[in-house]
């Protein structure tokens, strides 16, 4: 029996069988991670969608498990966060092995001062049900249809017309707009006949779930991510191991050139590999598969009114930790704009620029997971014989060490230099992520500029009063906005004390002044909203 209790959500017969309903502002297809991460978003922001699945459980297998520091601070923002800290394994020391010899570690956030860790460990059907649980609390805004499978679609112009089939008959469902998010198979994908771009791996991993309360792999109470490169129990081969919640473990053996995968994904074939790896003790297989690398993306994220989301926009190999995260960050990038343009704040082009920065990020997740694909299984004998000599050498020359690559984890992208953010420079440069730190009283940065324009300032810089710009203060004191001091110093450290920070919706930074007033915001506002920047204003 698998550790998690799967129980189906049902089926609602949907008012169009009925010859009830209305066009749907957003019609979402697929209730996984990234599908439901959107429609959160949204509602959120006032906006109401339909949540189309063709399954009515959460995903089978623990599949995606990583979840990386900058999609912690997504999910904090749509009321899941700490539901899925409470939970989650947290980790952020990597140890790299070559044969049994332990050749270095490594520590993704050395440094103090954030709310959210660098990585925990949580399996995807957990998440799912946490993030179907907070969309049950938008009764208004979504609508979650499950064994709603959709059969087709045509994009109108101004409006998607969805075909769907459910246990109970047909219907047609319209949208203004259309987000597939039915991941890397995506029937929508296909019927509009879209072609990967990138490359296809021959070489298969063998994944395996493992329930093992007694593990031999490090201290319980500090989970650590473990990778091995030749290791005795897997001769001339790479594995991974990752501990989840429930006593579980995620372990990624390489398999054979040439196997035969589903022969591989056995009880029988599984079992001897796991006893292997772990020794005499007990343990109890929970999930297996196999799997082979793709690191592929569509050329376009945007066609009309239907737009890609997630592993049907992007597909990388699992190290890295750079699908899943990838996924949600998109769904973060589209949300707002989706909303600003449904309210007529903004025009339709603004959603392009989804696509301009979204398939920047997964191109950036692309290399990097190439590069990590390509270390792991060389092609060549040239590319075969730098990989030995950087795992030889790494033993006792630090600098062979950052040859070594069993996957970059993942960090969200920078989009300095693209069309939203107004240039300029600062410790944080337009177009980057904004980057936590503790206030007074026990509060965060992040929480506090996530969610709508938010106009930031650190030290001794006033803030004016623009349209549409939420207003606060660090370090400082004003009774037109709220503030909050930086006892630690780190808030000014990391933003530099005199300047003023124009955050996104999605936290990345649109515009920096040392000055600012109120048409030069106003400027930087329109512009992160689609519009051409205006001369006037420098």
């Amino acid at each position: 029996m698998p550790a998690y209790a799967y129980a189906p959500f049902g089926f609602t017969r949907p008012p169009e069988l009925d010859g009830r309903g209305a066009e749907a502002p957003v019609a979402i297809v697929g209730a996984g991670p990234v599908g439901l991460t959107l429609a959160i978003d949204l509602a959120t922001r006032g906006v109401a969608s339909v949540v189309l699945d063709d399954n009515d459980t959460v995903s089978i297998g623990s599949r995606a498990i990583c979840w990386a520091k900058r999609t912690l601070e997504i999910f904090d923002r749509l009321g899941v966060g700490d539901r899925m800290l409470a939970k989650g394994v947290t980790w952020k020391v990597g140890r790299l092995f070559h044969g049994a010899e332990e050749v270095y570690s490594f520590d993704l956030l050395p440094e103090a001062g954030h709310k959210h860790p660098a990585f925990i460990n949580l399996q995807q059907y957990y998440v799912e049900q946490y993030l179907i649980e907070r969309a049950r609390d938008f009764p208004e805004l979504i609508d979650l249809r499950f064994r709603n499978a959709v059969t087709a679609h045509e994009d109108f112009g101004d409006h998607v017309r969805l075909s769907v089939s459910t246990p109970e008959g047909d219907y047609a469902l319209a949208a203004r707009w259309m987000v597939a998010c039915d991941g890397a198979n995506s029937p929508t994908r296909r019927r509009m006949g879209l072609v990967w771009q990138g490359q296809t791996f021959e070489e298969q991993f063998l994944i395996a779930d493992v329930e093992m309360a007694d593990s031999p792999f490090g201290d319980r109470d500090a989970p650590e991510r473990w990778f091995w490169f030749d290791p005795p129990f897997h001769a001339g081969k790479s594995a991974l191991l990752h501990r989840q919640p429930d006593d579980i473990y995620r372990i990624d053996l390489q398999l054979d050139a040439g196997c035969d995968g589903r022969a591989e994904a056995t009880e029988e074939k599984v079992t001897p590999r796991i006893r292997a790896m772990v020794g005499d003790r007990p343990f109890r297989l929970d999930w297996m598969s196999v799997y082979r690398f793709r690191c592929v993306k569509l050329e376009r994220f945007v066609h009309g009114r239907v737009i890609f989301c997630g592993d049907s926009a992007h597909v990388v190999s699992p190290f890295g930790a750079r699908g899943g995260n990838g996924g949600v960050q998109d769904a973060d990038n589209l949300g707002w704009k989706l909303a600003a343009v449904l309210a007529g704040d903004a025009a339709e082009a603004l959603v392009e620029t989804y696509h301009d920065e979204r398939s920047h990020g997964s191109a950036e997740n692309i290399l990097n997971s190439s590069r990590a694909t390509n270390f792991m299984t060389p092609k060549s004998p040239a590319e075969a014989l730098f990989r030995a000599e950087a795992l030889r050498l790494a033993h006792d020359q630090p600098f062979a060490r950052r040859l070594i690559n069993s996957g970059r984890l993942s960090t969200p992208c920078s989009l300095e230099g693209f069309a939203l953010q107004t240039p300029g420079t600062a410790p944080v440069a337009p177009g980057r992520p904004a980057v936590d730190a503790p206030l007074d009283g026990g509060a965060w940065l992040l929480p506090l500029v996530q969610g709508a324009f938010t106009l930031v300032g650190f030290g001794a810089v006033a803030l004016p009063d623009a349209p549409g710009v939420r207003r606060l203060g660090v370090a400082q004191a004003s009774d037109a906005y709220p503030c909050h001091g930086d006892a630690s110093g780190l808030a000014r450290a990391r933003y530099g004390s005199g300047l003023a920070y124009l955050f996104r919706p999605d936290g990345h930074v649109a515009a920096v002044f040392d000055a600012p007033t109120a048409a030069a915001v106003s400027a930087a506002r329109r512009r992160a909203l689609g519009a051409a920047p205006m001369r006037e204003v420098a």
